[in-house]
């Protein structure tokens, strides 16, 4: 069994951390607040107050933060995990960030001779809850191979994409047209709506057809219902978004679909929605066509 130090419990990072307990790993965990660990130290796991503690006796250190500039912070920050891992040490970072920002901090990492797996992950809470999730990882197939035992624990599907960040592009897609699809959806029921047609029976017509699809079946049915508490926060969404816009521009790429559901997270995020589901994506294209009628 290993010794993990875990970073995060959140909606995505506690039931991972349950699910690696339950295996009978050894896991330190590291939380902004101590009760949010409580449930785990109640279990047997050991809480630390640093990523440094967290990293200094571990075989793995696991991340599930936010953002690109809270990665950065827990791996190199003062009492980050740099400062204390081990020559040999594994990090896999489940969090979703910049897929640039990821291959410079595994560069960094390389110098202190600490390896890193870039592990984003697709399903959601369900998918954690259920350990179904898929996870996409970059990184060197070698390091993998020493990671897959923990990462079967937490998920269904694990694909080696190529070296690091390359887990972070492909997830980057993920989203790309995942929301794409959602905003799809945003589009037909309002259309269906404005058109007289009940939006329940549109959906029982293209679920069963090449329009139908898992996105539809999760996101139809909460629209037409308009059932709009978070099963993903949207603004999660807004954040991946951004990061992949950003990456279009370095590339010089014009990808107007993304760019544009892209401003519509803006808006969704704008209107005080950030906390609900991203079938809120429906209420900004009310909002807007109301705005139009009105002028």
């Amino acid at each position: 069994m290993a010794r993990i130090g875990f970073i995060g419990a959140g909606a995505m990072g506690a039931p991972m951390i349950g699910h690696l307990m339950a295996a009978g790993h050894e896991l330190i965990v590291n939380t902004r607040r101590r009760e949010a660990a409580q449930p785990f130290v109640e279990r047997g796991a050991r809480w630390v107050a640093t990523p440094a503690e967290a990293a200094r006796e571990a075989e793995f250190v696991c991340t599930n933060v936010t953002a690109t500039e809270d990665v950065e912070q827990v791996l190199f920050g003062e009492r980050g995990v740099a400062s204390a891992a081990a020559a040999g040490t594994v990090v896999i970072d489940f969090s979703t960030i910049s897929a640039v920002a990821t291959r410079e901090f595994a560069q960094r990492l390389a110098e202190r001779d600490v390896e890193m797996l870039d592990c984003p992950v697709s399903g959601g809470t369900m998918g954690a809850q259920a350990a179904s999730l898929s996870i996409i990882v970059g990184g060197k197939a070698e390091v993998l191979e020493r990671a897959r035992p923990l990462l079967e624990k937490l998920g269904k599907t694990i694909t080696h994409i190529g070296g690091n960040g390359a887990g972070q592009v492909v997830k980057a897609c993920n989203q790309m047209v995942q929301v794409i699809n959602i905003q799809g959806i945003a589009e037909a029921t309002l259309f269906a709506q404005r058109n007289g047609v009940d939006p329940h029976k549109m959906l029982v017509a293209l679920q069963a057809g090449m329009a139908g699809s898992r996105m539809l079946d999760m996101m139809g049915p909460k629209m037409a219902a308009r059932d709009f508490a978070a099963g993903i926060e949207a603004r999660l969404h807004q954040k991946d978004f951004g990061l992949a816009v950003a990456m279009t521009q370095a590339l010089g790429l014009s990808l107007p679909a993304t760019a544009l559901v892209s401003q519509q997270l803006n808006a969704l995020v704008g209107n005080g929605w950030g906390r609900d589901d991203t079938s809120s994506l429906l209420r900004v294209l009310e909002g807007a066509n109301r705005e139009q009628g009105e002028a």
